[in-house]
């Protein structure tokens, strides 16, 4: 069985999905941020902590696992900057009880979801896994650190692992089923989607004087099925020994302005936005944009969706959520 902590949340529900087509699952969540009704049905589901010994050992000796992929970060960049304890109690000292838990049990094989907050701010066209990391807040310094302590546990102990870096997370499972539901919403394409549901008044663009084509940021924006099968093959790669050890950036390779996602959103909606332009914010880069040469040469991975796509499968989830799972849990 593979347990996969975090999968009531928006990237663990997408690769839960995906994942019980091929493994039987095991879910662990606290609901701390995920949702139950996220999770497929397929799956077992245990409601706890990766901090808490006593739910890790009670899955631990109940199931024979086999691999852990951790999604079950906290994940809000300015929330970090004001509660950084909260921060390093969840995504380090828990996670370390996670690891802890998996040596006590003999379970070797670990995906770690990170981020792209671990190189802070490079000043290249495309992000490389060679840039160097550099994270400029604690929600970065923390998903640092474990890629740091799992380097040092494949040395001291035979941990094998894959370090998954990605950019912006977005879209919705191609059913309708299944989709971003964060609380409080802090990524642009919801955003701009609530917006034209009426759920907001206004969109805020921070800064229109960067350095790029039309003034705006530019970001590297994946679906989130995408995702969830570079996870997979990740997986895969572990279980029958391909890889050791490796750590990826996921990403398009191209990225998009938030004006060009701004229009996008209007495209598929077919309505129109009002907008309202602003100060940048601090520490925000003109450009984040990951290559994904490296995944794609030694797992066969790519993006598949364009980001019209994207919009597309997240709009019929925003739709389908407000008329008929704003009452789930």
């Amino acid at each position: 069985m593979i347990l996969v902590v975090g999968g009531a949340g928006y990237i663990g529900s997408h690769l839960v999905k995906e994942l019980v087509e091929k493994e039987q699952v095991i879910v662990l969540d606290n609901l701390s941020t995920g949702h139950r009704y996220l999770v497929d049905d397929r799956a077992v589901f245990v409601q706890g902590d990766l901090g808490n010994r006593t739910d890790l050992d009670a899955i631990f000796e109940k199931y024979p696992i086999q691999a852990v992929m951790h999604f079950a970060a906290n994940s809000l960049v300015g929330e970090s900057v004001v509660n950084p304890l909260k921060y390093y109690q969840n995504n380090v000292a828990a996670t370390l009880t996670l690891l802890e838990t998996m040596l006590k049990y003999n379970v070797k094989n670990f995906i770690f979801s990170s981020t792209a907050a671990t190189y802070g701010i490079p000043n290249v066209e495309l992000i490389t896994e060679d840039c160097p990391t550099n994270p400029i807040n604690p929600y970065g310094r923390s998903k640092l650190m474990i890629e740091q302590i799992l380097a040092d546990f494949a040395s001291a102990y035979g941990l094998n692992y894959v370090v998954l870096r990605y950019f912006n997370a977005a879209g919705a499972h191609e059913s309708g089923e299944i989709g971003e539901d964060h609380n409080p919403e802090t990524h642009l394409i919801p955003i701009v989607l609530q917006h034209l549901l009426g759920q907001r008044d206004k969109i805020s663009v921070f800064g229109t004087d960067y350095n790029t084509p039309d003034g705006t940021c530019i970001r590297d924006y994946i679906h989130v099925t995408d995702l969830a099968k570079a996870h997979i093959l990740a997986l895969e790669a572990l279980l029958t020994g391909k890889k050791k050890t490796a750590i990826y950036n996921l990403g398009n390779g191209l990225g998009y302005s938030v004006k060009e996602v701004i229009e996008t959103c209007e495209k598929v909606t077919g309505r129109k936005a009002v907008i309202e332009y602003t100060d940048r914010r601090p520490g925000d880069p003109a450009r984040l944009v990951a290559s994904s040469q490296k995944i794609y040469e030694e797992l066969g991975w790519k993006a598949e969706y364009s980001l019209e796509q994207i919009i597309e499968s997240a709009w019929k989830w925003h739709q389908w959520k407000g008329t008929k799972w704003s009452s789930r849990p």
